[in-house]
């Protein structure tokens, strides 16, 4: 019932200042503010305030809303787990079974390198090796444009 006579309080209100704008000659503004206005009235007319106060008041309701949002936390939290520790468990036992060695040999479309080593099984370059690389990489990108324009 609260609910009810304040939207019909701001519809009337809406109303009226959309009479003065149109005293004021600016009738596009207040046929505007008049359909603004006439939203909560018909919100009231068709049920929907009703409902939505019937939501707001009950426990039970809130009590699913609570019940969904733990739900979802659950579910993001289990999604961030599962990224960070590398997937899904049949990609763990995968992981785990190429480490210790039982992993099955390379096929046709495997990549190979050497005698049969698998391609994830290649040792790492030095980390001042691979970034001197780079850099001499850059620096030789750079000199060709530099060369280029004369300088």
């Amino acid at each position: 019932m609260l609910a009810e006579t304040i939207c019909s309080a701001a519809s009337a209100a809406g109303l009226g200042i959309a009479a003065v704008t149109a005293y004021r000659k600016r009738f596009l503004t207040a046929a505007r503010i008049a359909a603004y206005s006439l939203v909560p009235i018909g919100l009231v007319l068709t049920g929907v305030v009703e409902w939505l106060a019937g939501i707001a008041f009950k426990p039970s309701v809130w009590l699913g809303f609570g019940v969904l949002g733990v739900a979802w936390l659950l579910f993001m939290t289990t999604r961030a787990i599962e990224r960070r520790g590398g997937g899904s468990r049949k990609e763990r036992k995968a992981a785990a079974r190429a480490a210790q060695g039982d992993a099955v040999a390379p096929t046709a479309s495997a990549p190979t390198l050497g005698a049969g080593a698998p391609a994830g099984r290649t040792r790492p370059q030095p980390k001042k090796q691979a970034a001197s690389a780079e850099q001499g990489e850059d620096f030789d990108d750079i000199e060709a444009i530099l060369k280029k324009h004369g300088i």
